[in-house]
């Protein structure tokens, strides 16, 4: 029983405390109450804190968002986070563009050319995004953190001490508005008291009954003048306390600025190695695919000679074919040019038919076909995609009919592919015997 009369006790005072501090903010707000100010530099302080909580916030929301871009994903890892399980592993964009392209170059063939530079190039991008995951993990531990700390932990409690400090206030100004009164009231009392009524007026006496009535309600405050100096000494000491202890508090955002100001130093750190890392995979990734066209430009060059190094050897050397019967013939041997007498003649039999006609054998290179009436078998070395409609794109390892045409250009001819005809590019080309 005396447990539950000291419940109710504590709960009706903290009723009328609640009261007390509700009326006191009610006239504040209306101008009918004095508020007691803050000193300036606790106000400075107060004002630097919550700046700093604000910043904080959008600071560490923006950074989330540069770290992980998929608002999907933040919110998995958040609930996750609240749960206090481990969110499933899953490929950031780059790991995952990486692992298509690999796929797409094996399909495609790593013996070709675009097939082998899309495997380099999901490589590079698996390693960029392992040092994307890299780089979330850094930040994460020693940016994030910290700021996420700072506005769950230390400005949570500078938020309660300054909620306290406020009631603290209020408890002082309701405390002084309580004295003030009472004070009024007695002094109303000694005024009546040392007022004397003369004549018999009814109205007199009706106001002298009212004055009496009303200064018997205020002697209610005037006995509490005694008790309202004790409690504001007591609120006044309170409050001075809680001041005290929230200016501590909010002194140490000076330090919380320093520990931040750290904690920015490793991100950029941070990003500072994950950037160079993309640049130097970028920079391997761009030498492989410049080796690797350099390579295939070489190759081309020696399956297939330039025209400017076409008509040095033709210039160097003349062709002569020899019908096999001529070669043959004994009463002429010694008009036979030998090959230790003539270096720079290239000596090729002839076939011959029954009634001695001699038929020149089909072409040794590409360039050579131009003077060569009749089509050819030619594997396309490359692919090739046809700039226009009079092209025909090619692609590679397949195997086409190509022929001269009068009148085009040197580095081109005719191909045809069932049904598609178009020009091709001869250094695309390798002839079939």
């Amino acid at each position: 029983m005396n447990i539950m009369d000291f419940n109710v006790k504590k709960l009706a005072a903290d009723a009328g405390t609640f009261l007390s501090r509700a009326v006191q903010f009610t006239e504040e707000k209306l101008g009918q109450a004095e508020k007691t100010e803050l000193d300036a530099h606790l106000e400075n302080l107060l004002s630097k804190a919550e700046c700093t909580k604000i910043w904080t916030e959008k600071i560490m929301k923006q950074t989330e968002v540069l770290l992980q871009p998929n608002p999907n994903a933040r919110i998995e890892e958040f609930v996750y986070e609240k749960l206090d399980r481990k969110a499933p592993s899953r490929l950031n964009n780059p790991e995952l563009l990486g692992q298509y392209m690999i796929d797409a170059g094996t399909e495609f063939g790593p013996g070709t050319a675009y097939g082998n530079a899309l495997i380099k190039c999901g490589e590079t991008q698996k390693r960029i995004g392992t040092a994307d995951r890299e780089l979330i993990q850094t930040s994460a531990l020693n940016f994030l953190t910290p700021l996420r700390n700072f506005i769950e932990g230390d400005y949570k409690t500078i938020a309660k001490e300054r909620k306290l400090l406020q009631n603290k206030r209020l408890d002082l100004d309701a405390a002084k508005t309580r004295l003030k009164k009472a004070k009024a009231a007695e002094a109303r009392n000694s005024q009546l008291n040392s007022a004397r009524l003369e004549g018999d007026n009814i109205m007199v006496n009706f106001s002298y009954m009212l004055n009496f009535l009303h200064v018997k309600w205020l002697k209610i405050w005037a006995e509490e003048v005694t008790k309202s100096e004790q409690e504001l000494r007591i609120t006044q000491s309170e409050f001075d306390r809680q001041a005290e202890i929230t200016r501590l508090l909010l002194e140490g955002i000076s330090s919380t600025h320093a520990h931040h100001l750290r904690c920015l130093n490793d991100f950029v750190e941070a990003q500072m190695t994950y950037y160079a890392q993309c640049y130097q995979y970028m920079l391997d990734l761009q030498k492989q695919l410049g080796r690797n066209q350099l390579d295939d430009e070489r190759g081309a060059a020696k399956h297939f000679p330039s025209k400017e190094e076409h008509v040095k050897k033709a210039q160097g050397k003349r062709v002569v074919c020899f019908p096999s019967s001529y070669l043959c013939n004994n009463n002429q041997t010694s008009a036979t040019p030998t090959p230790s007498i003539l270096p720079n003649v290239i000596v090729c039999s002839a076939m011959a038919s029954t009634s001695g006609l001699v038929i020149t054998p089909p072409p040794a290179n590409l360039n050579d076909i131009k003077e060569y009436n009749g089509s050819r078998k030619a594997r396309v070395l490359y692919d090739y995609d046809a700039a226009n409609s009079t092209e025909l794109s090619l692609l590679a390892d397949e195997v086409i009919t190509v022929f001269s045409v009068v009148g085009m250009d040197s580095d081109w001819l005719m191909g045809e592919r069932g049904n598609q005809k178009g020009k091709v590019p001869i250094t695309y080309l390798e002839l079939l015997n």
